[in-house]
């Protein structure tokens, strides 16, 4: 798995994962005044200097392209937080720390546009790559613990990518075990197609006129 998304495996890509994320709020600070901006999504402003403001990630991405604003990173994303979060998921096997659902779409966001305004930014890189990557041997720890008695997999606090990567295998991986014990539970698609109603052919056909 190392933590990469099989675009064969995954419900959804990483591109669209990230773009499900990018309507997360995040906090800016403008560096000039400007009227509220009106989206089909909510209205936003207006700005004043130095006066901070929430407004969606990808808003936050486009006015920071524009000079127009600095983008204050997310609390848990300082080095203190991130140690403590990488200490308690090595320390626990199974339990996983609360994250944000999208953090690891918002922190590669973040590390691509608004670099320079993130304290410590290699060092925050490095815990949150860290974090990954103790979390996905966790979850193919607890993936070896299905067998064919498992009903179900409940694993808490995962985040969006993880759930995108894990979920369509653990549907398959439980279907093979339910088909495997009890085959007639599960219908076979062959057998259903062949047991739908046929029109008979001998049917009287009204012609149309022509």
């Amino acid at each position: 798995m190392a933590g990469q998304s099989d675009p064969q495996l995954s419900l959804f890509s990483a591109e669209e994962v990230e773009f499900i994320a990018e309507d997360e709020m995040v906090e800016i600070v403008p560096n000039l005044r400007m009227d509220a901006l009106n989206f089909v999504c909510g209205d936003f402003g207006p700005f004043f200097p130095q006066l901070a403001t929430q407004v969606p990630l990808w808003l936050a991405v486009a006015l920071k392209k524009r000079g127009k604003c600095t983008i204050r990173p997310p609390q848990w994303m300082s080095v203190e937080k991130l140690t403590q979060v990488l200490e308690a998921e090595r320390d626990s096997q199974r339990v996983f720390e609360q994250l944000p659902f999208h953090y690891v779409e918002i922190s590669r966001l973040l590390f691509d546009h608004a670099r320079d305004d993130i304290p410590d930014v290699y060092m925050v890189r490095s815990l949150i790559e860290d974090i990954r990557d103790v979390r996905f041997h966790k979850v193919e720890t607890n993936l070896e613990s299905l067998n064919e008695r498992a009903f179900a997999l409940k694993i808490n606090n995962l985040s969006a990518m993880e759930v995108n990567i894990v979920r369509p295998f653990v549907g398959r991986a439980l279907q093979a075990f339910y088909k495997h014990d009890s085959p007639d539970l599960i219908p076979d698609q062959d057998r259903v197609s062949d047991r739908r109603p046929q029109v008979a052919n001998n049917a009287t056909r009204r012609h149309l006129r022509r």
